[in-house]
């Protein structure tokens, strides 16, 4: 992997696009403003927001909190490299984007298993020349795999911003969403952060409206309690304030009025 590279390590596999079933990061690039998702996305997206009015919100609320997390991680805590995994479609302000504005040799592998996010992988990986941006197609649900092609271009004797952020939902099982989030962590050297938010069940219009979507027989997202969130944690040391609705991590300017959204997250740092 040379500087300023931006080379998928496979080629995008563009016969496996389903469109007649919605996607999840198709749906969420639609309620962002985004342009790559199609019509069987937009009718979910709308059906999902008629229930629960407030997605399109959360989901923008999501983003700003990836820049923020980012900008801090990058930032006040020093951290190169960064290994975003489920990164979903180019919209804004992606991780590499964020984290190169305050530190332009930055390292950052991206990881999704979506062919449309392979076609979208040379827009994604646009790099500042002094660093790395890097796209591995591998499941969530195969650690070692991630690992094993991630190390390619970070450094794992050296601290990595693990980030999940949305994606822990799809998978189903409770204790194997924990265990492969272990996983991940026991790769990562002391010093190293979690970066994480998902959607919690702690609205009842949101609980109806995934119920939909699921029935849809698009994969489905497992609304889990705060309680079963802050158990991915478990071991490291939380950043104030801990693990909160995303708009109250550190809202900017920190006096701004924030409303608090259904989806929960928080930073930090493996000892």
């Amino acid at each position: 992997m040379t500087h300023g590279s931006s080379t998928p390590h496979q080629q995008p596999a563009l016969g496996k696009i389903d469109t007649s079933v919605p996607h999840s990061a198709r749906i969420w690039n639609y309620w962002m403003g985004g342009k790559d998702n199609y019509e069987v996305d937009r009718v979910a997206g709308d059906q999902y927001r008629e229930v629960a009015p407030t997605i399109e919100v959360m989901a923008r609320a999501s983003r700003a909190y990836l820049i923020r997390t980012v900008t801090h991680v990058a930032g006040e805590a020093g951290i190169r490299q960064f290994l975003d995994i489920g990164t979903g479609l180019p919209t804004y302000d992606n991780t590499h984007q964020v984290a190169q504005r305050v530190a332009p040799e930055a390292r950052i592998v991206y990881v999704d298993n979506d062919p449309l996010v392979l076609r979208h992988a040379q827009a994604l990986l646009t790099s500042t020349p002094e660093g790395v941006t890097d796209y591995i197609d591998a499941d969530l649900h195969d650690p070692e795999k991630i690992l094993q092609a991630a190390s390619k271009t970070l450094d794992f004797s050296r601290p990595v911003a693990l980030m999940l952020m949305g994606i822990l939902g799809h998978i189903q099982d409770y204790d194997e969403a924990r265990a492969i989030v272990r996983r991940l962590q026991e790769a990562l050297p002391p010093g190293s952060y979690f970066v994480h938010y998902d959607s919690t069940d702690t609205d009842q219009a949101l609980k109806q409206a995934q119920q939909g979507y699921d029935d849809t027989g698009a994969v489905p997202y497992v609304l889990r309690s705060p309680e079963q969130v802050a158990r991915f944690y478990d071991g490291l040391e939380l950043i104030e304030p801990g693990i909160v609705s995303c708009p109250l991590w550190r809202p900017e300017p920190p006096d701004a009025p924030v409303e608090k959204t259904d989806v929960y997250g928080g930073v930090a740092r493996k000892l």
